[in-house]
């Protein structure tokens, strides 16, 4: 589990967008851009390189 608190200061580094977090699949998605970045061992990993980018279909 991520602290509440880390929640509220993240942003996307990619965007500044709000971000929130997925318990189920242990993501930290954007809500503006729609990235998903990886939580490991409960440390967000908030790099650029390191994000999913939305699928296009």
């Amino acid at each position: 589990m991520i602290d509440t608190k880390l929640l509220e200061i993240l942003a996307c580094p990619a965007c500044h967008g709000d971000i929130e977090y997925n318990m189920k699949e242990e993501k930290i998605i954007c809500t503006e851009c729609n990235r998903r970045y990886p939580v490991k061992d409960g440390i967000p990993v908030m790099l650029i390189e390191e994000s999913e980018l939305p699928k296009t279909d």
